[in-house]
Formats: structure tokens, sequence, C-alpha cells
């Protein structure tokens, strides 16, 4: 692999930043490592499991590391103007305690919206940041500025950060692959952004930032077949001036993830870039639809798991539903790139969710694996929390609607509906959803049918303000969970 060579670069701070020499360990021993001190960071035999959180911010980016002893690495904290509200109750709902590796891919407003906001919260009201990672180009926002400040104000050891770095993760690789030195385009934030490639054994994940063609080009002839990785986050929110056709052949990814808004300004993800998904069959998935992606790798292969079950043909992925940024709800497995089934991972707090093994929608080829069973495919196509007028009054217009999205027929015969209040209901013995039929559970009573059953509560099952549809098998074993707010 081509080495720039140092090791990283400590920045101080005054209004500006000025490089200053070379750096010491990261505080906790996070040490960071570089050839010259002939560590190659190169993945050992994979042991547990290594999850990459894309969670769903909107028109922005931020991702969550947790490494298999529990270490965190977090990339980018979303847009300046939620202040980082939606990756603060992420972390929180997910128990992530201290953050070890905090790393800015460039310092645009839409990145670095939460920094500020996640120091502060780190450095007071929980264990702390180790150490904030930084491309070194500064900007000329209040958002840029309030970062700084908050590293100031808490002393916490900011890196200037370049080709050839590498970040301590226990046995998960972490090189730094750009920017490069001297700096591409005359020091374009988008173009020189940090640029990670994770290793966990067979599995590889490659965070390009919002790296340009330009800098794209730089990879391809820095890198080339060293760039392949079974997951790329495609560049720049799916912009078609990144992901280019021969970057896309040089990392030759079995999936790509696209975090940007559903109606994004800028129309990203571009249908130029889509093509390219699409002309070499990548599925795609896409936070605005998929919501929160979360990527859970044994070393052998990857499960990929969503909030949502949405298309992931390139061509299709504008058809899926719109999720809100921030939305919570438990993922599910959709996908399995490569290997056999992977065991453990939070999964974004859905580990329970394994055994569902849904097939995600459209594709158009990749590696992925489809489940084998017929359940897999149920879905809850609608909620109706709130009924219309008083809803105790009216508890047959409070249902929710499961669908078979399958093509062979699911025997629900002592399957259970419950919310997180613990109210059950069991499904009639003998009750079959055939394929492409959906069923409307009502909250009140009445004659059941193929197509609408009746729970029979004497009041509102569902909360208006936030609930979660949970499915459990005859076996009690939990097969879908779905929240809504």
């Amino acid at each position: 692999m081509k080495r720039t060579g140092g090791a990283f670069r400590i920045l101080l701070l005054a209004g500006i930043i000025f490089l200053a020499g070379c750096a010491g360990a990261v505080p906790g021993d996070q040490a960071p490592t570089g050839p010259d001190a002939g560590d190659e960071t190169v993945a050992e035999a994979a042991n547990g499991t290594v999850e990459v959180h894309f969670i769903n911010v909107g028109q922005s980016v931020s991702t969550l590391v947790v490494g298999p002893e529990g270490a965190t690495m977090l990339v980018d904290t979303g847009h300046y103007n939620d202040d980082g509200e939606y990756v603060l109750e992420y972390l929180r709902r997910h128990d992530i305690t201290r953050i070890d590796h905090l790393v800015t891919s460039h310092n645009d407003a839409d990145h670095i919206g939460g920094n500020a906001a996640i120091i502060e919260h780190y450095e007071t009201e929980a264990d702390g940041i180790g150490a904030v990672y930084d491309p070194g180009i500064a900007a000329s926002t209040q958002t840029y500025a309030e970062y700084l400040d908050a590293v100031e104000e808490h002393n916490v050891t900011l890196y200037e950060t370049r080709e050839g770095d590498a970040i301590s993760f226990g046995a998960v690789g972490v090189d730094v692959l750009g920017p490069p030195e001297p700096y591409l385009e005359g020091e374009a934030r988008n173009e020189n952004s940090v640029v990670l490639r994770l290793t966990h054994g067979e599995t590889s994940f490659l965070l390009s930032g919002d790296a340009e063609d330009d800098q794209e080009a730089y990879l391809i002839d820095a890198y080339g077949s060293e760039l392949e990785s079974t997951v790329l986050k495609a560049g720049h929110h799916g912009s078609s001036s990144s992901s280019s056709g021969q970057f896309l052949d040089a990392v030759g990814p079995r999936a790509v993830v696209v975090s940007s808004a559903y109606d994004s300004q800028y129309g990203h993800p571009t249908e130029e870039v889509l093509r390219r998904f699409a002309d070499r069959s990548l599925p795609t998935y896409w936070t605005a639809t998929h919501g929160t992606v979360v990527l859970v790798s044994d070393g052998n292969g990857v499960s990929v798991r969503t909030q949502r079950d949405a298309p992931t043909d390139p061509l299709a992925v504008r058809d899926g539903e719109p999720i809100e940024p921030g939305a919570g709800g438990e993922v599910v497995e959709r996908a399995r790139l490569g290997g056999d089934p992977v065991d453990g991972g939070s999964g974004g707090g859905g580990d329970d969710d394994s055994d569902a093994d849904d097939d995600g929608g459209d594709t158009d080829g990749g590696d992925e694996t489809a489940s084998t069973d017929p359940a897999a495919a149920l879905e809850v196509a609608a909620i109706n929390a709130d009924a219309e007028g008083d809803d105790g009054e009216n508890l047959n217009d409070e249902y929710v609607v499961f669908e078979n999205a399958g093509d062979e027929p699911i025997d629900l015969s002592g399957w259970t509906v419950a919310d997180e209040a613990a109210h059950s209901y069991a499904f009639p013995e003998g009750y079959t959803l055939d394929a492409g039929a959906t069923v409307t559970l009502r909250t009140g009573s009445g004659a059941d049918t193929d197509a609408e059953l009746y729970w029979g509560a004497g009041s509102p099952v569902w909360n208006n303000a936030g609930d979660t549809v949970i499915l459990s098998n005859a076996a009690g074993e939990r097969v879908l969970a779905v929240s809504y707010e």
C-alpha cells in the first residue's frame, strides 16, 4: 500500500489551525500508528463482530463504528441545522458512553454540525472523547468555530490526519487513504476528505467522505486494487461528481450505502450515479428510505440490517417510502454479503431481528443470499394509531396492517402481536396469510375474516405519541419490530 509516511500531526488552536510537529499517544491508550513505527495495521484473524452504523441524519452523514472489544469511532456528526441532535439521540439509545475516536471527514457544516454538541456532552456528562482527527483545512463558518472552541475548552487532543496514517482500533484495521500531501485542488475541502478503509477479516468498508472526481482519481492511481471493499459509502451523498465508473470498478463493492435526504435540494442521489450503480448490479441502501443502515461483520461476511424494507435496485430506490431523519425503531436483517449467517452484534438495537432474513426488496445481482423462510417476507404495511374522533369510542379505526410480500403462504397460528406495554394478541389457530395478501388487525371487536382480524381489546392499544409493533412467532421468537413516532 502506498504510504506518504509520518505519524499524526497534532494541531494547536488559536482561532485557526497550525501544524506543530509529531504527536504522541491518544488518551486512553488509543495510540495512532503509522509506517514509521513499523505498524501497517493489518487486521489479524477476525474475532467477534464489528458494526458499522450509517445513521439516518437526512441531508448529511454520520457513521458509528463499534469494534469487537467495544471501542467506538464516530465519523462525522450530521448537519448544523439539528446541532447533532439526531446523532446524540442515536448514541444514547445504543448506550455509547464514550467516543474513542471522533473523525471529521472534512469541515463542511453538514458534516461537523454536531461536533461541538457531542464533544460537550461526552466531556461533561459521559466518559469523554479519546481524540479528534481532522484533515486540517479550516472553514469560515460559525459551526467550525464552535467545534474548535469545544476542542479547546475541554482540552481534547486533536490530530491533523493525512494519507499514510492509521488509527489503532484493536483487531480492526483502519487505514487513512486521504487527504494526500500536498493537498489536492488548492485545498478544496471535499477533494481533501479523510478517506478511511476499515478491514475486519475478509470484509472491508470504504468511507470516502465527500471525495469527488479528483480525489477519486488520486486514490485509483495511488492504491488501485487495494481499494477493493465489501461495502462502499457513496461519496458526497450520491452526487454525480463522485462514485465515478472507474472508482466503482476499482473498489468493486458488493453493496453501496447512500446518506442523503429524501427530498434533497441537490437531487441526491442523482440519476446519473444511480445508473452507474445499476450498470454494476450494486444493491443500494439509502438512509432516506431504508432508515439507519447497520452492517455487522464477523470477518467472514456482512449482515445488512435496516429499519425499513425498501427497494435496493438502484433505479427503484426512489419508489421506497421516506423515513424521517432520527426516527427510532429496530433494524432487521435484509441481506447477507458472503459468508455464513452472522451471530451477535447489536445491529442498531436489533439483536433479536437477525432471524427475520428479509430479502431487502428488488436487487439486480450481487452476492446476497436470500432467505428461504417464507415468514421473512412478512411486513408491517400500515399503522393507524390515532383513530378518528375519540380513540376509545372508535377502536376499530385503530389498526395495524400486515402484508405477506412473498410467494408462499405463511402459517401464523399461535403468532403474537404486542406493543411496548406488553399488550398481546394471538393469531387464531389455523390462520394462514396467503402470498401477496394483507390482513388488518383492528383493536376492537368484530367477526374475523381472512382479511380482517379483531383484537377484542376494551381500550386503545397503540400509543398515538409513538410505539413499537412487535411480532413474535409461535416459539416466542421475535421476528419483526417496527416503531413509529
